[in-house]
């Protein structure tokens, strides 16, 4: 089977993970049990997923000239995501993601640093490979007018857009009718479409619209009827990058021709198995692995 070509535009940065028993209030202070620095950021996340899942995936994107930055690069390569197009700004801190694991989930804060100048004109440079690609995955720890100008770009060389809008922030009508498939959680469709009932989002947007709902899988309109694909049951140990590792299977599969429920399956059962690692790539699974279980 060919190799699916894809090329990711978004973040890539450092997550600097915390565990602890519980999360601080405002002002409190508490132990925590251990600190971990981990390679992350979403748009780096779905590359390396992607990449594990046996996809041709090239980075748009930028790092700071920092020790942070050549940890990333060399992380990309060590998964064997092409680098050509990731920038090293000069004077500029690469981005970073402050993560407290407790009591069973996560939060984060991020700081975009050397993310904020994947700007349009940078992309610009990068058309002649986005047209030549299956399919462009992309999220919006970059800025928005960025977002804007891929989601036309891609419309106009006719490239397939698979847009995870997390963060959460309300983007235009122009760049949901250019992306092909949008893939927001039950949180960021809300913010998406401003508190609208979940199934008239999903009946305006049929086969467009994914809503993942973490363990319960994923819910589209398939044109006639809302369907939802179940996920697979699993012990979790972290959950940090399950969205990530969802969407990269799920473009994956898409852009070497599956079906919808197929690509939605293959995605819930990586996503499932990338929550039995820690960090959001730790337990990012290769193609075998999700192949295997999906043959049990």
């Amino acid at each position: 089977m060919r190799k699916a070509k894809i090329a990711v535009i978004g973040s890539s940065s450092m997550d600097l993970v915390v565990t602890s028993k519980k999360r601080p209030g405002a002002g409190e202070t508490i132990l925590g049990e251990s600190f971990k620095t981990i390679p992350g950021g979403k748009g780096a996340n779905q590359a390396v997923a992607a990449a594990r899942l046996g996809a041709e995936v090239y980075m748009i994107g930028c790092v700071g000239d920092d020790h942070y930055g050549e940890a990333i690069l060399r992380n990309f390569q060590n998964n064997g995501v092409n680098t050509e197009y990731v920038e090293p700004v000069t004077g500029v801190e690469s981005g970073t993601a402050h993560i407290i694991l407790a009591e069973g989930d996560n939060s984060i804060v991020v700081v975009k640093g050397a993310n904020d100048y994947v700007t349009p004109r940078y992309i610009n440079q990068t058309a002649e490979l986005i047209e030549s690609c299956d399919l462009v995955m992309i999220q919006q720890e970059i800025p928005e007018e960025t977002v804007e100008f891929v989601a036309e770009l891609c419309k106009k060389v006719e490239v397939p857009l698979l847009l995870n809008p997390a963060p959460a922030r309300v983007i235009s009508q122009k760049v949901i009718d250019c992306s092909t498939y949008m893939t927001p959680n039950e949180h960021e469709a809300n913010v998406l479409f401003d508190g609208q009932a979940m199934s008239h989002s999903l009946r305006t947007y049929p086969e467009k619209l994914f809503i993942t709902e973490g363990a319960a899988g994923v819910r589209y309109f398939n044109g006639q009827e809302e369907v939802l694909v179940p996920s697979f049951k699993v012990e979790a140990v972290d959950t940090t990058g399950a969205g990530d590792t969802f969407n990269a299977a799920f473009g994956t599969a898409i852009a070497e021709g599956k079906t919808l429920t197929e690509s939605i399956t293959f995605g819930n059962r990586a996503a499932s198995l990338s929550v039995t690692g820690f960090g959001a790539q730790g337990g990012m699974p290769t193609r075998e692995e999700v192949e295997r279980m999906l043959a049990e």
